[in-house]
């Protein structure tokens, strides 16, 4: 007789509300950190703020494709926006570019999907949630954005200075900072052209 192992799931956790960052695919994503904030080795504030260079580079990026795009056309919104994919899927984003004419503003999350999104970092624990590492989170979560309509996401990694750039009919592919990114018409992004115009070292 053969016995076949099967792969026990991870135990998943019960996280806390306060403590969550989104939620996807019916999975509660909490902030990184949180593990320090439930042992009362940090607070809330502590984990939940952006580093200096994410947030810099969120400011800047928001700052070059609002001046770069036709703006009685699009909205750009930041400040982790909030979206509401689904029932269970709640995600959040650093910066998002909607079409204006699609989009009803109000005290809940954004229920369109946007045209562009783009991401600074990861900024969630992956411990005992399902998801295995980084990279799996990265694709899920982009995955799950462009199920929903988004035409394109930007994903930006400070560590290792790479972008993702992610499509629903192209290969995803991977690039230096030093790359042109077409995010739409008239609007290219170099992030290491944009870090050098603001006098930023990187």
């Amino acid at each position: 007789m053969v016995v076949i192992a099967t792969k026990r799931r991870p135990k998943i956790r019960k996280i806390p509300a306060h403590l969550v960052y989104e939620e996807l695919d019916g999975q509660a994503l909490p902030y990184r950190g949180y593990l320090e904030v439930l042992s009362g080795k940090k607070t809330l504030e502590e984990i939940m703020g952006s580093s200096s260079l994410q947030a810099v580079l969120v400011s800047i990026i928001n700052w070059f494709v609002s001046n770069h795009i036709n703006r009685k056309k699009y909205l750009v919104a930041s400040n982790e926006s909030g979206l509401h994919v689904s029932s269970g899927s709640n995600l959040a984003n650093d910066i998002a570019i909607f079409e204006k004419d699609k989009i009803t503003l109000s005290d809940k999350y954004f229920d369109v999907a946007p045209k562009i999104v783009i991401e600074v970092d990861i900024k969630v624990a992956l411990e005992e949630t399902g998801l295995t590492n980084d990279f799996d989170y990265v694709l899920n979560k982009s995955q799950k954005m462009l199920d929903f309509g988004v035409e394109k996401v930007i994903w930006i990694t400070t560590h290792t200075k790479k972008i993702f750039v992610i499509t629903p009919n192209a290969p995803w592919y991977l690039v230096n900072f030093e790359e042109d990114i077409p995010l739409m018409e008239d609007c290219t992004l170099n992030l290491a052209q944009l870090l050098r115009d603001e006098e930023i070292d990187y």
